[in-house]
């Protein structure tokens, strides 16, 4: 393999396994604000339990979050100096700021959210766990912003010419709320609360299963299906408005999402399908008309297709793009579909009646995940060929001295040491779980608990 798909291959492989974690400690950062908001006004010790047991989870997160993610920094001027120095004054202010906004207001307080218990008053911890889950929030700011300039260029002029052309900002404010960034953004902070509600759901679930904690696990879990329910659903609006943005300011990126390439003649929305790019067709089953309606407001309307560019100026892989678009799709509407049913169960008293929607939800982790993985896959390999989207090539934007050898020695020894963490990680969560919200494992199955449970 050449240094372009080597040098693609690791960062995409460094950033998708740091992306395991930033979404859980966002999520968790607001369940856990739920769950102790929740002790402050009621007074149960039930409610700090949770928080505690949530915030040791956090803390492993965390510290992996930020061990993983330091490698990225690197990569870009090992690999990618060309494109280092053409967006280094934009990437320079949002990392700035994100700096002094969001990891300084994290660092700060997490020491109070860690060791604060019966340190300080309650009120002062509760201020503390806020500040934590917004200082993850902002972090999740700049990044976004930063990543979206790249989608939709704003704010900027371009100096000098050949490798020595940069982009500079003209003016910060266009640059921060660039054409995409806020759909973006509220994109990945629902997929984030999304992914620690789940994983909220899926202890509790373990813990019903197994007929431990059950008051804990019971309360616990409807405060997750809440936050779940509602976020899902909030997904599905979000979505479809970023999926406005891509159709206005990506129209090729758009048709490789839908496999679309006739742009003379009305759109079909795809449920699920193949693209045959030797022939240049799409093949499965769709909603005749429907990506037009949603794109254009009617059934007949032409929406832009691959034809309409350039081979070299098109999506290499579309069937990728296509495929990782469908799958994440596919998840958010199970995900609806299955809070939606659970909260119809609540409603009516038997939730935690049948044990097989306790397995899915015990495995229900792994969804949002998923969907947030091949979200940004979609998003990357679908702005291909370019890195800055109509500026930078993303076979221009390639350090000019290094070699696909030290690439691959590279990325196999950052392979080893994220498997060791990995490992590492599912070993320290899981003996968290087993251990349980309390210090000691007698359990209380007293029907004064379960009527507790039930009362929320």
């Amino acid at each position: 393999m050449n240094v372009e798909i080597l040098a693609r291959i690791q960062f995409a492989f460094t950033i998708a396994f740091h992306y395991i974690y930033p979404p859980l400690s966002i999520g968790l950062g607001l369940i856990m604000t739920i769950m102790e908001g929740l002790y402050l006004k009621t007074g149960r010790k039930l409610y700090e339990q949770m928080a505690r047991f949530y915030v040791r989870i956090f803390a492993l997160i965390f510290g992996i979050g930020v061990a993983t993610g330091i490698v990225m920094e690197f990569e870009f001027g090992t690999n990618w100096a060309v494109y280092s120095k053409y967006v280094g004054d934009v990437f320079g202010s949002a990392l700035a700021a994100e700096g002094i906004f969001a990891f300084a207001l994290e660092s700060g307080f997490l020491g109070i959210l860690l060791f604060g218990w019966n340190k300080v008053r309650p009120g002062v911890h509760f201020f503390s766990t806020v500040m934590v889950t917004l200082g993850s929030m902002f972090s999740a700011v700049w990044i976004v912003v930063a990543n979206s300039w790249q989608q939709t260029p704003a704010g900027y002029h371009i100096v000098g010419t050949g490798l020595n052309a940069r982009a500079e900002i003209t003016d910060f404010w266009a640059m921060v709320f660039n054409p995409s960034s806020v759909s973006r953004l509220t994109h990945v902070w629902i997929g984030s609360f999304l992914a620690g509600a789940f994983l909220v759901l899926s202890i509790s679930a373990f813990y019903l299963l197994r007929n431990r904690h059950t008051h804990f696990a019971r309360i616990s879990f409807k405060i997750a299906l809440a936050v779940a329910t509602f976020f899902s659903l909030a997904q599905l609006a979000v979505g479809h408005s970023s999926a406005e943005v891509v159709a206005e300011y990506q129209p090729a990126k758009l048709a490789a999402l839908e496999g679309h390439y006739d742009g003379t003649k009305a759109a079909d929305m795809y449920l699920f399908g193949y693209v045959d790019q030797k022939n240049n067709q799409t093949k499965g089953i769709a909603i005749p008309g429907g990506l037009s309606f949603l794109t254009k407001g009617d059934f007949k309307t032409p929406v832009t297709g691959l034809n309409n560019f350039k081979p070299e100026d098109r999506p290499g892989a579309v069937n990728f793009v296509f495929q990782t678009y469908h799958l994440m799709v596919a998840i958010g509407m199970f995900l609806i579909a299955l809070t939606l049913y659970a909260s119809f169960l609540w409603w009516r008293g038997t939730l935690f009646e049948k044990r097989w929607l306790l397995y899915i939800f015990s495995f229900s982790v792994l969804l949002p995940q998923i969907a947030n993985q091949v979200g940004w896959y979609s998003a990357e390999v679908g702005r291909q060929p370019w890195v800055v989207y109509g500026l930078l090539r993303t076979s221009k934007a390639l350090s000019q001295a290094v070699s696909a050898e030290q690439i691959l020695f590279s990325l196999i020894l950052f392979t080893v040491v994220y498997v060791i963490l990995f490992i590492l990680f599912i070993y320290l969560l899981n003996k968290k779980i087993k251990h349980g919200p309390y210090d000691n494992h007698n359990i209380d199955h007293s029907p004064r608990h379960i009527e507790m449970a039930d009362s929320l």
